[in-house]
């Protein structure tokens, strides 16, 4: 980590091992580990935590903050083992926020130019989602985005440009389309 700081410092370094003899035989595991800087300012889990709330972080969530703010963690292995973390989580008492990181749409499919795995991650998650909106409380609100894009049918193995969504479910929501934004 300390060689990754300086003039040209690195706000998180991803490692990420893998299993196999060649590069034709090479394997992620689940086993990666993010070294992150402390975020530059407070951010929203911070005021969550201070507050005396508890602020659950799902997968790759303690790492991306570097542990700031954050009063619980459960690492995953996968999507799914994800998903059975998270209702896991809400089927305990607490006031707060519980954040989750799918990992496997960007480490297995998006950086892997696997549209058909993609689509099958995306069709698992749309299963999971009754059963999420079950365990929801009447005051809970759940929030589905992504922090970037990742087609998989793209050139690139990088991160793309195209929009991202943002999912707004709650007892106490009314809809509203926000449409495109622009900027």
């Amino acid at each position: 980590r300390e060689m990754l700081l300086g003039d040209w410092t690195v706000g998180r370094d991803i490692a990420r091992p893998f299993i196999g003899e060649s590069a034709e035989t090479f394997q992620r595991t689940a086993n990666r580990h993010d070294y992150s800087l402390d975020p530059v300012c407070k951010t929203m889990l911070d005021y969550i935590a201070e507050a005396g709330q508890t602020v659950y972080g799902v997968g790759k969530i303690n790492d991306i903050f570097n542990g700031k703010g954050i009063t619980r963690t459960v690492r995953t292995k996968s999507n799914e083992d994800g998903m059975a973390k998270t209702l896991d989580a809400l089927s305990e008492d607490f006031g707060g926020l519980v954040f989750i990181n799918l990992v496997d749409f960007d480490m297995l499919y998006g950086h892997r130019n696997n549209p058909q795995g993609y689509k099958e991650a995306l069709e698992a998650v749309d299963r999971w989602i009754p059963e999420l909106l079950a365990a929801l409380g009447d005051e809970d609100l759940l929030i589905i985005t992504a922090d970037h894009g990742c087609d998989p049918t793209t050139e690139s193995t990088d991160h793309s440009r195209e929009y991202i969504p943002l999912l707004v479910h709650g007892k106490a929501v009314t809809p509203h389309d926000l449409g495109i934004r622009t900027a």
